[in-house]
């Protein structure tokens, strides 16, 4: 099947000569060139020469624009966020798409240059591509990689701890190089945009396991993960607002994260907002809406919110009183 269709003008492809035979546009024969409509970036002069050019190599390297470059968050009336719109205004740009970056789209890479995550798991796709574009440094074995060689360093000195043999407070040398080495290449894999890695980070700092507590690093990379949709992430960070570590404190805010990271079904996340609806807190009170989170929690196994369940069923509070259904 055809990548695209010769009958639309090129509109995003920059090339003035046809990507099979090299005609210029203007030369005869060649009168107009238009664009692949799929990836935009590869003009032909007919559809005899797009045909060829699709079965010879295009088809393998024809990426859609769509897959190319996230898509920037869009609010429920259709505009760009905040993020988005900053972004496009700075005239930050990745150097692979020419799109706008943003906090939550970008991933530095060990040169510092900075591209959408999405264009960079492209180029590792290509054994010829294994550089930054801009300066030919290498690219890293890739943020999945280094994330779980990371994590196998922090449970093997986890493990440790558990079992007696060595505290967060004084760990052996080699225990220490290990956690001190995880924390670098979670930082690189966070950086490279892998969630999980920037979870990690937000994890160590707000705890006090071998490094420094630092609440303000500690909700930037919770932020990060949460921008991103993870669910863990959005609670984290959501936790960082409630108690006002690292960020201004704020209860409609963190209710905003929470009610986010409870419809991907995260159970802490769940028994949180019923109980900002149950108490009113950054939201209107509302018994049957905090009901209705308890039992999506409680249907979980999850036993805080069975507990916060049991006592809307003991009051009747958002159900029909029941202390038979409050035992339960």
């Amino acid at each position: 099947m055809m990548a695209g269709t010769i009958d639309k003008k090129c509109s995003t492809a920059d090339s003035k000569v046809c990507g099979n035979c090299f005609k210029s546009a203007g030369s005869a024969g060649a009168p107009k060139l238009s664009a692949c409509s799929r990836c935009g970036l590869v003009a032909y002069c007919n559809r005899e020469c797009q045909r060829a050019h699709w079965k010879a190599n295009h088809k393998q390297r024809c990426i859609a624009k769509a897959d190319r470059v996230p898509e920037h968050p869009q609010r429920a009336d259709g505009s760009k966020d905040a993020a988005s719109k900053s972004a496009a205004a700075s005239g930050i740009e990745c150097a692979i798409c020419l799109d706008p970056l943003t906090d939550a789209s970008a991933t530095t890479l060990p040169c510092d240059h900075k591209f959408h995550s999405t264009c960079v798991n492209e180029l590792r796709k290509f054994g010829v591509m294994q550089v930054c574009p801009l300066c030919r440094t290498p690219l890293s074995p890739g943020p999945e990689k280094t994330y779980e060689e990371a994590a196998r360093r922090y449970i093997t000195v986890q493990r440790l701890v558990e079992r007696g043999y060595a505290s967060w407070d004084s760990l052996p040398a080699p225990a220490q190089q290990d956690i001190d080495t995880a924390l670098s290449e979670w930082r690189a894999a966070a950086e490279e945009g892998h969630a999980q890695a920037q979870l990690s980070l937000g994890a160590m700092y707000s705890a006090d396991h071998a490094v420094a507590p630092d609440d303000f690093e500690a909700t930037r990379w919770f932020k990060m993960a949460a921008e991103q949709g993870c669910a863990r992430g959005q609670y984290s960070f959501g936790a960082q607002i409630v108690s006002g570590r690292g960020v201004k404190q704020s209860y409609a805010e963190a209710a905003r994260w929470y009610r986010m990271a409870a419809m991907q079904g995260h159970m802490d996340a769940q028994c949180d907002i019923g109980h900002f609806y149950m108490e009113g807190l950054g939201v209107e009170q509302n018994d049957v809406e905090a009901v209705v989170w308890f039992t999506k929690a409680a249907e979980q196994g999850f036993a805080r919110a069975q507990s916060k369940l049991g006592i809307m069923y003991d009051e009747g509070r958002g159900v029909d009183q029941s202390t038979a259904a409050a035992l339960l």
